[in-house]
Formats: C-alpha cells, sequence, structure tokens
C-alpha cells in the first residue's frame, strides 16, 4: 500500500512540476507586453486608433496622449483632458492582469518603421471584454509600436477591430 502511494507521488510530483513550469512559461511570455503597456501610460506617448465595428458601423478614428501624467483624447475634432492619470491607467492593467486571464505567445522578431521589434499574439479576458490580437514591442526600448486586435466587448454588446501605432517623439500636451 505504501508502495503504491510513493509509485504515484513519484509519477505525479514530476507531472505537477511540468504543469506549473509551464503556467509560469505562458505568464512569463506576457510579461513584455503586460511591461509595454504599462510603459504607454507612463512615457510621453502619442496614439492614433482606427476602429472598425464588425456589425457594418461606420469607422472612427482617435487620437491619445499621455504627458506629464495626464491622459489627453481627442473627440469630434477637439482635444480634451481625461481625468484619469496614468496611474490609474497603470492601476487598471495590474487589475486586468491579476483578475482576468492573458495568453501571450512570442511569434518572432519583425522590424516597424526600422526598429526591430518582438510580435507576440495575445488573448485577454477581462471583465465582459475579450480581446485578440498582436502586438509589435520594440527590442531596444520595450515600447509597444503598434497592435491589431479584435475586441468583444459583451457588457455594451460592441465588437470591432482596432488598429493602433505609437509615436513616442516630442509629446507634449495638446492644451
Amino acid at each position: 500500500m505504501m508502495r503504491n502511494r510513493l509509485c504515484a507521488l513519484a509519477l505525479c510530483v514530476p507531472f505537477m512540476t511540468i504543469c506549473l513550469t509551464a503556467s509560469m512559461r505562458g505568464a512569463d511570455s506576457c510579461q513584455p507586453v503586460f511591461d509595454a503597456l504599462t510603459k504607454v501610460a507612463t512615457t510621453p506617448s502619442h496614439s492614433y486608433t482606427s476602429s472598425t465595428d464588425v456589425n457594418g458601423g461606420k469607422p472612427t478614428e482617435a487620437e491619445t496622449i499621455f504627458a506629464n501624467g495626464q491622459k489627453y483624447i481627442r473627440a469630434r475634432g477637439k482635444w480634451m483632458r481625461i481625468p484619469v492619470t496614468s496611474q490609474d491607467v497603470v492601476e487598471q492593467e495590474k487589475e486586468k492582469q491579476e483578475h482576468g486571464k492573458s495568453t501571450c505567445q512570442f511569434l518572432g522578431n519583425e522590424s516597424v518603421n526600422g526598429d526591430p521589434v518582438m510580435l507576440f499574439s495575445v488573448h485577454r479576458e477581462y471583465e465582459e471584454v475579450n480581446e485578440d490580437g498582436k502586438m509589435w514591442v520594440s527590442k531596444s526600448t520595450g515600447l509597444l509600436l503598434r497592435v491589431e486586435e479584435d475586441v468583444d466587448n459583451r457588457g455594451n454588446k460592441v465588437k470591432d477591430h482596432r488598429s493602433t501605432r505609437f509615436e513616442y517623439g516630442n509629446v507634449r500636451p495638446p492644451m
């Protein structure tokens, strides 16, 4: 009886170790993505996003600037400061990571505007949102340079495709 338990334990421990290691690798593969998402909010950045409603809605364009710890968006041709700080965005991102599910896979090395990047496929689930897409992270700075994603927000029943590019040089508050 004791021998059977030892044999079972001997078989289970390596299996559990493999599962734990695989799980840790999954989290590790998302770390460059998580770091890049945080850096967007904490580094002066200007992003340009095109969204297309997959249900036939009209395409929209958006711009966001993070500068001096503040977030600004351009809506209907006018810039406005949003009452959300960079730190608020970082905290929201941490919440998504801690309470949501994320899987990332390194797809390879590419180049965006001559900058060597790591390309990741990303799947994230949090609250009532699912995101599937690709993220291009600069090898030299760890900054996010481009995102292509499909977003399914079940809460407000909106599905859209978003294409975003990021710029980091000479970014200033728009107002």
